[in-house]
């Protein structure tokens, strides 16, 4: 396992992540007491780590939005489980009952940080899968209600790829927009929700693109006095910041909290109209077909509980890093717009817009250098159109930039970002015949 990063003191596991399968009931909790059952051993080692080395190729990762490293707990609990967690959980042999109480297992410590029943949460194969069967499935469940999706301006695009979906079938989708922080109006939206005909809403937790927290427990609100379920999508939130309650559909994205690629959560409350839009397939309570990656699933719940536990202390830490890089952005770099909610915002978060810059030039330059960043929507930044959050916000979208830390972005990484960002922009902007600023 890499050493963890200088100036921070995180949980160590043990070699043997999982062991003693019995009933199956529990992942060890992060104090290290663990319970009869499939379980993860976590020490505290308060032995600062020692310095990375750093080879003249490094690249200072700042995109954890997109996908956070791999926590070092999913990597131990990843390689115990490819130990036991190969066979179909479904079946009645030995080995099968071994990976279905490590399934079990994974389910029980999903719930248990979202604060949900096990049965409600369902495995699926990515954010993306969970999230159009969030919208698809809650759309079906409620047909004889209504054909109208209402959604904000700013949600994921997999979330409005779902709903023009919707629009091609026959159906309805109400646009609500947003501030120039990214903020929903909320009369819109409770105008918007009251009309006769709503099946579903959709509602994002907080901003992929620019970290300003959506006001969900008030549109739930008005969600809920007029019997329309809530659909969040919280995969920026989840294993960072807690999620406000009042929803009846949720999806979360484990690769995004240090857990793997290819693991996604969908959480169907008891009580929700939602039928599966995919063929009947008895596997994860008949909500998605197909085998989940059972190995990953598991080193995805440890990243989870072990997020969780790091959250408050992760998010001042890096709270007070995204201060710094938009005070000294705004400071150093003439003609740029810091954009979102500067306080109720994601603690990890921040986008810029550099005037009279290239977003993709921008980008390569920034790699060139060593600096891994984001420019405008991540899942649409391979089309020269730009961002639809920026757009709706009604925000400077040239030459945008989107830094997102994680549990491993040091001080330092971040003072040579701010340091060397400046004469980038300068020296972009002189190539295109910009100067004098």
């Amino acid at each position: 396992m890499p050493p963890v990063a200088t100036g921070t003191t995180w949980p160590r596991v043990t070699t043997s992540a999982i062991k003693g399968v019995t009933d199956g009931r529990r992942l060890l909790d992060p104090t290290g007491h663990h319970r009869r059952g499939v379980w993860f051993v976590t020490r505290h080692d308060h032995r600062r780590a020692s310095p990375r080395p750093v080879p003249s190729t490094a690249v200072d990762y700042l995109d954890a939005a997109t996908a956070a490293p791999l926590h070092p707990v999913a990597r131990e609990a990843l390689s115990a489980a490819l130990t036991d967690g190969w066979a179909d959980p479904a079946k009645l042999y030995t080995r099968a009952r071994r990976a279905g109480q490590l399934l079990d297992a994974a389910r029980e410590v999903t719930a248990d940080v979202l604060r949900v029943r096990a049965d409600e949460i369902s495995f699926t194969s990515s954010g993306t899968v969970a999230a159009h069967a969030a919208v698809l499935g809650g759309l079906a469940g409620r047909r004889r209600v209504g054909h109208t999706l209402v959604h904000s301006a700013v949600e994921h695009s997999a979330v409005l790829h779902a709903g023009q979906r919707h629009t091609a079938d026959g159906g309805e989708a109400v646009s609500v927009p947003v501030d120039r922080l990214g903020r929903i109006d909320l009369a819109v939206w409770s105008a918007a929700v009251a009309r006769p005909g709503v099946a579903f809403a959709a509602l994002i937790s907080a901003s992929h693109e620019v970290g300003t927290v959506q006001p969900v427990t008030e549109a739930a609100r008005a969600c809920a006095a007029h019997g329309v379920p809530l659909y969040v999508d919280a995969a920026q939130s989840v294993g960072r910041v807690p999620v406000p309650d009042g929803w009846s559909v949720l999806t979360a994205s484990a690769h995004k909290w240090g857990g793997l690629p290819g693991v996604g959560v969908l959480v169907v409350r008891k009580g929700t109209r939602w039928e599966s839009p995919y063929p009947a397939d008895e596997r994860e309570f008949g909500r998605t077909p197909g085998a989940v990656n059972l190995p990953a699933v598991v080193a995805s719940a440890a990243a989870l509980r072990a997020a969780a536990a790091e959250a408050h202390a992760q998010a001042a830490r890096l709270s007070a890093l995204v201060d710094r890089i938009r005070a000294t952005v705004a400071a150093t770099v003439p003609d740029v717009e810091v954009v979102g909610d500067p306080t109720d915002r994601l603690p990890h978060l921040v986008t810029f817009s550099c005037l009279y810059v290239d977003g993709e030039a921008l980008l390569h330059a920034l790699d060139r250098r060593g600096f891994a960043v984001s420019s405008g929507s991540s899942c649409t930044s391979s089309t020269l159109r730009p961002s639809h959050v920026l757009e709706a916000m009604g925000v400077l979208s040239h030459g945008n930039v989107r830094v997102s830390l994680h549990r491993d972005t040091t001080e330092a990484e971040v003072d040579r970002f701010l340091a060397e960002l400046p004469q980038v922009v300068a020296d972009l902007r002189a190539e295109a015949g910009v100067v004098g600023l």
